[in-house]
């Protein structure tokens, strides 16, 4: 695994995600980096910041269904499939949830919200296209932090599944 900018593979912030990730006993590594205020593409800013592939970044996106509220989890350099991620979650529509909907029910606010650790748990899917990699990372719990690991250990902590949702 790579280490985190500015340091070996030590502790991060601590984070509902992070202590999520420590009770799971799944292991992770945190990555720190100097995060723009300004900076609104959050998971772009994240690959550049961190050295890695965009490919290798994943976005966690809430949306409203007609059968609640869902998580779908893609690379940033892939746009997410509403209609795809509405038949994963078992709707037959969705929108994205809208910004302060998403930082009450997740606890985190936009830019910083992980998939793991949410206030709210909700049903999460995690684009296939995750698979293709050893490790993925996903935001820590706040801007400029994110978590390194497993794709088949995120499923397993978030108790989600693995389905195609991006578009394309």
């Amino acid at each position: 695994m790579v280490k985190r900018k500015g340091g070996g593979a030590g502790a991060g912030p601590t984070t509902a995600a992070t202590l999520g990730l420590v009770r799971a006993g799944i292991r992770f590594v945190p990555h720190v980096y100097e995060h723009d205020a300004a900076a609104t593409d959050f998971g772009a800013e994240a690959a550049r910041e961190l050295g890695v592939d965009a490919a290798r970044v994943f976005k966690t996106l809430m949306v409203a269904t007609d059968a609640g509220f869902g998580i779908g989890i893609v690379s940033v350099r892939d746009q997410l499939d509403l209609k795809a991620l509405a038949g994963a979650l078992g709707a037959k529509k969705a929108a994205m949830a809208d910004k302060a909907v998403a930082e009450r029910k997740s606890g985190y606010v936009v830019g910083g919200i992980s998939p793991v650790g949410q206030k709210t748990p909700l049903d999460t899917v995690l684009d296939d296209a995750a698979l293709e990699f050893e490790t993925i990372f996903v935001s820590g719990g706040r801007r400029g932090f994110d978590i390194e690991l497993a794709p088949g250990d995120l499923v397993e902590v978030v108790r989600g599944r693995v389905g195609r949702i991006r578009r394309g």
